[in-house]
């Protein structure tokens, strides 16, 4: 009797220790849901974003109708074109926390359903780390540009040298730009 006294105790020992185990197990697969401390804030910063894009063309509209009904005398010139360039650099951004709040949700949690019956290469359909950095990546060199566009639009030729400068950085412009294109014709 002492003998299945003796082997039920390890065995207990064993149950005990496989259930905290089991127990510590599923809180770590658990704690992937901390991600969505990224994810909430990221979809709502897009949000956010898209509403001010949104409204700053529509200011650009509504200041167009006013400049050419006469009813304002500021002339939307100057501006138009660096205001419209602001609001697509601004929705480009909230892409970015798109991209990423879903691509990091899809890569932690759980698939999204709907993106995967809609296409496989959508941009939320991310399968690593590397795919969306490269998507997220994609769309901040598409910033970038057009901040510089943005940039060119206010520049003020002084020399020379400046017109130089300009082509120079034009020409790197669409180096990089064709540089991209060829690692995304490999994907």
């Amino acid at each position: 009797m002492a003998s299945e006294h003796e082997t039920a105790e390890p065995k207990k020992r064993l149950n005990r220790q496989d259930q905290w185990e089991k127990n510590f197990e599923r809180l770590l697969w658990s704690s992937r849901f901390l991600v969505m401390l990224a994810v909430i804030p990221s979809l709502l910063g897009a949000l956010v974003l898209f509403i001010i894009g949104t409204f700053d063309i529509i200011n650009v509209v509504a200041n167009t109708v006013l400049y050419y009904t006469g009813a304002n005398v500021e002339d939307i010139h100057d501006t138009v074109v660096t205001d419209i360039i602001v609001a697509v650099d601004i929705y480009l951004i909230a892409i970015v926390l798109l991209i990423f709040g879903l691509g990091v949700y899809r890569l932690f949690v759980s698939q999204i359903e709907q993106s995967e019956q809609h296409a496989k290469n959508h941009p939320f359909n991310v399968q690593s780390f590397d795919q969306l950095k490269d998507k997220i990546v994609r769309v901040v060199i598409l910033a970038v540009i057009i901040e510089f566009f943005r940039a060119v639009v206010d520049i003020q030729f002084t020399t020379p040298l400046d017109a130089i400068y300009l082509a120079v950085s034009a020409l790197a412009l669409a180096a990089a730009l064709y540089l991209m294109s060829l690692a995304h014709q490999s994907d």
